[in-house]
């Protein structure tokens, strides 16, 4: 559910949208969703797995814990820093999604965490994650779609411009539904896709709300005062323990084919 960095207010610093990725990150609804998208990985003991968009490094300790050889990737120098003072024995690299530091074919695993939405180009991803792994090799994509956020309001038409306008300040917002058809173009098999809606009610997303708003009233979307108005009845609604907001979670899963290339060399040897 994080919006990352790139999508902070100027003024925060790299420790406070970590300590509000580490707030969400540790709901029971989001642990479980990560997990899910572990298992989805089916990875043996000792294989090598690089989770893209690795932020704080949480990913990257779970994953090693279970016994993995897991690299973590971001491009932002100051989120590894974050990551690598609390995970000292972590392998986090410097790099991007659509170019990342791995050679080709030697990567069993490969995860994406709320990664391809910020990216004009997602099928660039997609295929960087195809050269990365090797035949047999699994992709998970996890992430959600900004343009179908759920939010309990007592004003239903101010609330869907909203929501509107924070996705369309996002490069692609509706991409996490579009998962399947992502892997399936940049050459996966046996590719699968799930769809998971955690709800929310803790204040905490309070934060997120006021990001919304903030974009929302950036754009010209709605007034100050409309602004101002949606954001207190949200408070109100949290103070009283009525905060509903739903955020519509796509997991997609993908096989890299098995290279028939060395068979087709092996026979003509012989």
């Amino acid at each position: 559910m994080s919006e990352r960095k790139a999508n902070a207010r100027p003024a925060d610093s790299t420790s406070a949208v970590a300590a509000r990725l580490d707030a969400v990150e540790e709901l029971p609804a989001i642990i479980e969703l990560r997990r899910y998208s572990y298992d989805l990985l089916c990875l043996n003991p000792a294989d090598e797995v690089v989770d893209v968009g690795a932020g704080t490094g949480r990913a990257v300790a779970e994953l090693s814990a279970y016994g993995f050889q897991a690299i973590g990737i971001d491009p932002d120098e100051e989120m590894l820093a974050v990551a690598r003072a609390r995970y000292p024995d972590a392998d986090l690299r410097i790099g991007t999604a659509e170019r990342l530091p791995i050679g080709t074919a030697t990567m069993a695993g490969y995860r994406a965490d709320k990664v391809l939405h910020q990216l004009a180009e997602p099928i660039v991803a997609a295929r960087e994650a195809r050269r990365v792994l090797r035949s047999g090799g699994r992709a998970v994509l996890l992430g959600q779609d900004w343009d179908a956020i759920v939010i309990d309001s007592s004003d239903g038409a101010l609330t869907r411009r909203i929501v509107q306008a924070r996705a369309d300040t996002i490069p692609r917002p509706r991409v996490a539904r579009g998962y399947r058809s992502l892997l399936l173009d940049a050459g996966f098999q046996e590719v699968s896709l799930a769809a998971r809606t955690v709800v929310f009610t803790q204040a905490l997303l309070l934060d997120m709300l006021t990001g919304l708003a903030r974009a929302a009233r950036n754009t010209g979307a709605i007034t100050d005062e409309q602004s101002t108005a949606w954001l207190t009845d949200q408070r109100d609604r949290a103070m009283a323990d009525r905060l509903i907001v739903a955020l519509p979670f796509f997991v997609a899963a993908g096989t890299v084919p098995p290279d028939t290339r060395a068979g087709r060399r092996q026979a003509t040897a012989s």
